[in-house]
């Protein structure tokens, strides 16, 4: 059960991460708070759809409303990003190994090489 609520936070936040606008406000975000008006400037995207965007990643997990008098910033929420980052961990291990193989066979092609060039003269 437990893995089964974690796939879909996943799946929300991998959804919510799909588009990059999103992915773009996040970027913006990673760098301090924000409220719509400033996150409205590098796009060319009126404030409810800048608003749509903002409550799915909202709805994901990714952001938070805060409240400085007037002023209703967002704020960027890592816990969902940390929580793709143990998702993919298996697979970065996996092709890490990959490579660190491929490396292997590529140095051992090297050394033979070399060897051959030696005998040759």
């Amino acid at each position: 059960m437990a893995m089964h609520m974690r796939t879909d936070r996943l799946s929300t936040v991998f959804a919510a991460l799909a588009d990059p606008t999103r992915r773009a406000i996040l970027t913006r975000l990673a760098s301090g708070d924000a409220d719509v008006s400033e996150l409205m400037k590098p796009f060319d995207l009126r404030q409810p759809t800048i608003s749509k965007h903002l409550s799915v990643l909202e709805r994901a997990g990714l952001v938070r409303r805060t409240r400085h008098a007037q002023r209703r910033p967002r704020a960027i929420v890592a816990v969902p990003l940390r929580d793709i980052d143990e998702w993919i961990e298996p697979f970065r291990r996996f092709w890490e190994e990959k490579f660190s193989s491929l490396d292997g066979y590529l140095a051992e092609m090297q050394k033979k090489e070399k060897a051959r060039g030696r005998k040759r003269r």
